[in-house]
């Protein structure tokens, strides 16, 4: 390395911060007070609101998510597309050789790194929906397409629009922009590790310093809190349920409240424990179990079919990509759109902000291209091989006749869905209890970096006090065990709520289509790179 590269590295190391501004850190040690307030206030009134009158709460989130869905769908849909162009762009360009955080070796080791990313998305309903939702666009063709249900050629459109889902423009939304911008902010100009922060570029210290600001991290939590609720609650109902089916446990809410414990133990350790240890352990632990399950399920299982579906699917994803990225509620039902494609990009921008902040954080010394090809490429592409193994299995067997899912998925009985595919996976009633283990570890990793993150967003700095990782930990998990005292479907209800978040959530990441390249290249510029 030249001398000049040599000290305008060090130059970057001096002048990044773990911390926040001086002064800040220690005021916020313990979360900022607007932060705190609302993001408790929305916790309360949610659960409130709920316990008073859960039908009148269902039906107000009922109209506000159709609205969404039906006028902001495109939006969103238009925002994962560029955002993914643009990043692509940033990464083959020069300035795709800077490296965050003024490191001149990564923090941590590519397995390590790679593993604390996929774990974070995929946890978060990737393995929850791997084996259903595959199964369902079988038997139910999407609207992007026009082969008969259930048939041969309905596999590849099937897998493909799963792909879609789960694919390139999810993964892109959530740490390549927005984490360049990020990045910039706060290992070069110091700025704290909040949502606030991706505004910096467009409106100065105004938002760091104001309320304003604290209502835009409250909204970012809000969202996240919202996104992670679910997976925890749907979990329990899962791990329950497959409990029952396998070894005879009762399927009811004190069994749900015996998984939530064990499951907030899990991961409020981990996320106490810190990134270096409990966070990146727990992840390396979850991918070397989903490697082994793939590889046996791979070895097996119907291996040719598998191996013929993922070209033939990968192939039509591609072919058929913008068709599927840019159908509208005029293109296509609106029902489908409400509950598929729109759902799912709301759900991935409202946790955008907090990831992207996990991404800067574990990506110090990786360089932009490097950060940008693992979310947006790589981990895309892990998924849909473990929805092809997971998925592609159900699809086998359900085109067999092995079983027939038609009627648990159109009542969107997903857990019914991954248990009958797993029990039929090679290996059988062991396999079945693996699966859940891996979907109950998936999802802890997601509560300890979510954890981990909001923690990060209230302190303003890398290490947040150990306290509030285990408040915001505990907080989740106890609004999944009341929203489930009442009956899962109120855990339905907040799934829903993601959409409306998404729509404050989509403004604040709007600026980073700009601003995360010329992030990127004052990055590269200040490294003496261009």
């Amino acid at each position: 390395m030249s001398s000049s590269t040599a000290s305008t590295t060090d130059s970057l190391r001096s002048t990044s911060s773990d911390s926040s501004p001086a002064g800040s850190a220690d005021a916020h040690r313990f979360g900022d007070p607007v932060v705190l307030v609302l993001t408790i206030g929305f916790i309360l009134l949610f659960v409130g609101w709920s316990l008073m009158d859960a039908d009148s709460l269902a039906a107000v989130i009922d109209v506000g998510f159709a609205w969404t869905a039906k006028y902001m769908g495109t939006f969103f849909q238009l925002l994962l597309l560029l955002t993914f162009f643009i990043a692509m762009g940033v990464a083959v360009s020069r300035a795709g050789a800077a490296r965050l955080g003024g490191m001149e070796k990564p923090e941590f080791s590519t397995f390590r790194w790679l593993s604390m990313i996929l774990c974070t998305l995929l946890a978060g309903g990737g393995v929850f929906f791997a084996a259903g939702e595959p199964v369902y666009h079988f038997v139910v063709t999407p609207p992007a397409f026009d082969t008969e249900a259930g048939t041969a050629q309905a596999v590849a459109p099937a897998m493909a629009q799963a792909f879609m889902h789960w694919g390139f423009l999810a993964w892109s939304v959530l740490g390549s922009l927005t984490a360049m911008v990020l990045a910039h902010a706060h290992y070069v100009q110091g700025k704290p590790l909040q949502p606030r922060t991706l505004l910096y570029p467009v409106f100065g210290e105004r938002i760091m310093s104001s309320w304003l600001g604290g209502v835009v991290d409250a909204m970012c939590v809000i969202a996240v809190v919202a996104g992670t609720v679910g997976p925890i609650g749907f979990l329990a109902t899962q791990m329950s349920f497959g409990l029952h089916e396998l070894f005879g446990v009762a399927d009811e809410f004190s069994t749900q409240l015996v998984i939530l414990g064990l499951l907030a133990a899990v991961y409020v350790a981990s996320a106490v424990s810190g990134i270096h240890r409990g966070i990146q352990l727990l992840s390396r632990f979850n991918v070397i179990l989903a490697l082994v399950i793939g590889a046996v399920i791979f070895a097996f299982g119907p291996t040719l079919f598998l191996v013929n579906t993922y070209m033939a699917s990968m192939g039509e994803y591609l072919t058929s990509f913008f068709a599927m990225a840019t159908m509208t509620s005029e293109t296509a039902p609106e029902w489908w759109m409400k509950w598929w494609t729109v759902f799912f990009f709301a759900w991935f921008i409202g946790y955008t902000p907090l990831m992207s902040i996990f991404v800067a954080r574990i990506s110090r010394g990786r360089t932009i291209r490097q950060t940008i090809l693992a979310v947006s490429i790589l981990a895309p592409i892990a998924t849909t091989i473990w929805f092809t193994l997971l998925g592609g299995s159900g699809v086998y067997y359900q085109l067999t006749g092995v079983f027939d899912l038609t009627e648990a998925l159109n009542a969107f009985r997903f857990d019914q869905a991954t248990l009958t595919v797993a029990k039929n996976l090679p290996g059988g009633v062991m396999m079945a209890a693996a699966v859940l283990l891996l979907t109950t570890i998936f999802v802890a990793t997601t509560g300890d970096s979510m954890s981990y993150a909001i923690a990060t967003v209230g302190a303003g700095h890398d290490e947040p006090h150990y306290a509030i990782r285990a408040f915001w930990g505990g907080a989740m998990a106890v609004m999944a065990a009341i929203l489930l005292y009442m009956g899962a479907g109120q855990i339905g209800v907040l799934q829903q709520f993601i959409v409306l978040t998404a729509i404050p959530v989509s403004l604040i990441i709007l600026p980073s289509l700009w601003t995360g390249p010329q992030a990127a290249f004052a990055m590269a510029r200040a490294q003496k790179l261009i």
